[in-house]
């Protein structure tokens, strides 16, 4: 009987209802849209970091990742290959070497970072040849030429064309150098690498660190990034090498993994604030229902209703409206975050975020932002029904009836 009473009361009264449910409607949509807005923020960036650096999952020599070496290398290349290729879930991976030596354009020296790359393997695997803003990618064969980054072209005053002499040491003690023509400049998005940055074809500098056949590291792309650890183990399962290591982005790259988390948590911090205004704007409309049906209440009472029943219909009128608000609001946050996704909010100029530069920001439409809103004003509601309730139960009917 309660219920039915509360399910009618809730349209008796349409003015009353459609202010209590507008708060709760656009308190959903407003929260909803702030998950959405998050999450796709970070997942872009988080996708767009992997993506062009470090991938989703690296393999290396045993301690190569504590203190990198030269000398830590995968050795058996081939089978390394054909076990992370038959692995469920990987769409592509690519196998790199690293070395430090110094790089000189003419009469200008600096100390350069060599990456030597498969260029096939590259471009599928992290886009390569998106990074390459002027003049051309490697040639998929070694072929003696570089690429560098844009902040190294500027220290060395270096074109397309240009001749560049890598001096380092190779693997076997010798004096490593060679001369490598310029076909293209590099911007990864990261200033600092940018300005180190020298990419070889991997044959090249296999030869040039007198390496054959062997790589520092491998990095795996999967296809589903929500899969990365599940993907991981696997890979690990598979190698079943004690020598080598496998390791999720969030180990490769801890530092910008806390700087992501960190993020987040602050992100919660205006999560709650959404909520407690949210709760806030429910308790007032409730509040001032309850006021204004005084003299309803006390009617109520006077023909022999009990506090509790008067407690549990004031509570029911408020669950029922919530119910249908979140319907309402799960609409218009799939719209809304839809739309985000789509368009976006493109800022003025590009900001900085977890040490990625972002220009436009885009939501994500997710099961997350539907049932957290939900939840949430759920219970605001049920939470902020509960003080009117008990005025209501409380009311005196003599005196409740005299008002008007």
């Amino acid at each position: 009987m309660i219920l039915k009473i509360a399910f009618r009361n809730t349209f008796r009264q349409k003015r009353r209802t459609i202010l209590t449910a507008l708060a709760m409607i656009v308190g959903f949509t407003l929260l909803s849209l702030t998950i959405g807005l998050s999450d796709g923020v970070y997942g872009g960036v988080i996708e767009m970091f992997t993506r062009n650096r470090t991938g989703h999952i690296q393999v290396h020599r045993e301690g190569y990742l504590d203190k990198p070496s030269l000398y830590k290398t995968i050795d058996n290349l081939s089978a390394v290959g054909e076990a992370i290729q038959g692995t469920a879930g990987v769409e592509a991976w690519t196998q790199r070497i690293y070395g430090a030596g110094l790089g000189s354009v003419g009469e200008k020296s600096t100390g350069v970072q060599i990456i030597g790359i498969d260029v096939a393997r590259e471009i599928q695997a992290t886009r390569f040849d998106n990074k390459v803003i002027e003049g051309n990618v490697l040639a998929e064969i070694a072929a003696h030429e570089a690429v560098i980054g844009k902040g190294l072209a500027k220290i060395l005053s270096a074109e397309i064309g240009d001749e560049i002499v890598i001096v380092s040491q190779g693997a076997d003690g010798s004096v490593a150098n060679d001369v490598y023509k310029i076909v293209g400049i590099a911007e990864s998005g990261d200033a600092i690498t940018d300005r180190t940055a020298c990419y070889l074809h991997i044959e090249d500098a296999q030869e040039l660190f007198v390496l054959e056949g062997r790589a520092h590291e491998i990095v795996v792309i999967v296809s589903n990034i929500n899969q990365v650890d599940k993907v991981t183990n696997t890979i690990k399962a598979n190698l079943n090498d004690s020598t080598l290591d496998v390791s999720p982005w969030q180990v490769v790259a801890k530092s910008f993994y806390r700087a992501m988390k960190t993020d987040q948590q602050g992100d919660a911090i205006s999560r709650l604030v959404i909520i407690f205004i949210v709760a806030m704007g429910i308790l007032n409309t409730v509040l001032m229902s309850v006021l204004e049906r005084t003299r309803e209440y006390g009617v109520l009472k006077a023909v022999g209703t009990k506090p509790g029943q008067i407690f549990w219909l004031v509570v029911c009128e408020v669950v029922i409206i919530a119910l249908a608000s979140i319907c309402i609001g799960a609409l218009l946050g799939v719209l809304v975050n839809y739309l985000f996704s789509i368009y976006g909010i493109t800022y003025p100029e590009e900001i900085t975020f977890g040490g990625m530069k972002l220009k436009t920001m885009y939501a994500e439409v997710n099961v997350q932002s539907l049932y957290i809103p939900a939840i949430f004003v759920m219970l605001s509601a049920a939470i902020a029904s509960l003080y009117p309730a008990i005025k209501a139960a409380r009311i005196m009917p003599a005196k409740a009836m005299r008002t008007h």
